[in-house]
């Protein structure tokens, strides 16, 4: 998947950084991501893990579909009678490529949405969400739009296929991926918890 596919997550980290006058050592020291690792990001040289984006995002302070939004021109598109900071309409929609080119986001989410986001997660046979569990305090759920994956809570796996539906407490460790051979796409849902930061 090419960049003008996915969108820039990086030109995006780096012109919220910068507008909240953030250097990237103070970055790197919140959310404990290298600085070597956060200037590929920005250039677009490295494709951030989920777990590393959930550490950038969760040190600027902002929510998810911020970093959709790379050139700024989402809302530019969308007409004043829409009320464009409550409204993502499929033209300014970007599926974004996370770790690997297994996995997709596109989000749904307007760019007001602060506690709850919403997303498309695509997940190609192989895509996982990494190695490490990820643990966050937020309410999580979602319904399986096609093909099966697999979600581990707490060290037990749940077998998930089109049409069934999830929901769990986000802090309890989890991963999630697709062992199977056909791509798997769904609905994910997370509303976050009051003053908390957000993440993927």
């Amino acid at each position: 998947m090419t960049q003008d596919d996915t969108g820039s997550i990086g030109q995006a980290i780096r012109r919220i950084r910068k507008n909240k006058h953030i250097s990237l050592q103070a970055l790197s020291s919140t959310s404990g991501v290298a600085i070597g690792m956060l200037s590929q990001i920005e250039r677009d040289l490295g494709n951030p893990s989920l777990k590393t984006l959930m550490r950038i995002q969760q040190a600027l302070d902002v929510p998810l579909s911020a970093l959709f939004d790379a050139d700024g021109e989402g809302d530019a598109k969308i007409s004043q009678d829409d009320l464009a900071h409550h409204v993502r309409h499929a033209t300014s929609r970007r599926a974004v490529q996370f770790g690997t080119p297994l996995m997709t986001k596109e989000m749904l989410s307007p760019p007001a949405g602060q506690r709850l986001q919403f997303m498309v997660l695509n997940i190609q046979p192989g895509g996982t969400s990494g190695p490490s569990p990820l643990s966050y305090p937020a309410e999580k759920g979602g319904l399986v739009l096609a093909g099966a994956f697999e979600l581990t809570l707490a060290g037990k796996v749940l077998q998930l296929r089109a049409g069934d539906s999830f929901q769990f407490d986000g802090a309890t460790p989890h991963t999630f991926s697709n062992p199977y051979e056909e791509p798997a796409s769904l609905m994910w849902i997370i509303a976050h918890e009051p003053a908390a930061g957000r993440h993927l």
